[in-house]
């Protein structure tokens, strides 16, 4: 996972072009005193904002007939989880539908790390203008590296691997999964909720539950009740359309995961 992260993160931004042949072809006999225009890009690629190209890489499953099937047994089983709640099932309908449209994702990535669900990644890119011009190349609408709505944005698959391996450090027991499940599903900053202050109960028994369970099997690790809270924070900027794209539009195409889970919930 690492020799993989390492490869990604590698910019070819940095690379100085003043060397190269083409630089040169193109700049002859166009020097100026004011400097090279590429001065300026080098200088936005190098600060410390990081590199600008990095938010346009493109990754998808390299492995997508395993993974897949794995992601659509996690799905199953995040709703085998929503079914058994009584205390779900006791909302109104519009509050159960804002809670799953708002926490089905999260929900989700929980179940991957609880499944131990690992997944290799491969870059996608795009063959450059320029090498199709000079090898007069014609773009291809089959061909899925050019398309602009193929694979998913690396950072938001970053996000998801960092939540996994944090909480494959911590060793989460099964008991423990089920009260965080519990918190995150059970959230009362969800707007537009009639019932709120009971959602919001059902969060704090979550937590308080969650709290002395951890307490009393490891009364030596004080922090671990912390850690576990600091991972969550990372599923709150996880975007359910990445999962979406990435676990499952690969074998299923172009699918609606929230109104399936609703109806699936017999919610709707």
């Amino acid at each position: 996972m690492a020799c993989r992260s390492e490869r990604f993160a590698k910019c070819q931004c940095n690379k100085d072009p003043i060397n190269s042949i083409l630089f040169k072809m193109l700049n002859t006999g166009n020097k100026s005193e004011a400097g090279s225009p590429y001065d300026h890009h080098r200088h936005i690629c190098t600060s410390a904002k990081g590199c600008p190209c990095e938010d346009n890489r493109k990754v998808s499953l390299k492995t997508p007939e395993v993974t897949c099937r794995n992601a659509s047994e996690v799905l199953l089983k995040t709703v085998a989880f929503i079914k058994n709640l009584p205390s779900f099932y006791q909302l109104p309908h519009e509050d159960q539908i804002l809670l799953i449209r708002m926490c089905w994702a999260p929900l989700f990535v929980m179940g991957l790390a609880q499944e131990r669900v690992d997944f290799e990644l491969q870059e996608l890119s795009a063959p450059s203008l320029l090498k199709k011009i000079l090898l007069n190349q014609p773009a291809s609408a089959g061909d899925a590296s050019l398309r602009s709505d193929a694979g998913v944005p690396l950072p938001d698959v970053q996000k998801i691997q960092t939540f996994l391996r944090r909480f494959w450090n911590l060793d989460i027991c099964t008991k423990e999964y089920a009260y965080l499940k519990g918190m995150v599903l059970f959230n009362p900053d969800v707007r537009g909720m009639r019932f709120p202050q009971y959602v919001q109960n059902l969060q704090l028994e979550a937590w308080h539950t969650l709290m002395e369970f951890t307490s009393m099997v490891h009364s030596r690790n004080h922090a671990r009740f912390m850690w576990m809270l600091e991972a969550l924070d990372i599923l709150k900027s996880v975007d359910p359309n990445v999962i979406t794209e990435l676990f499952f539009r690969p074998i299923s195409g172009d699918i609606n995961l929230e109104e399936l889970l609703l109806e699936t919930l017999c919610i709707k």
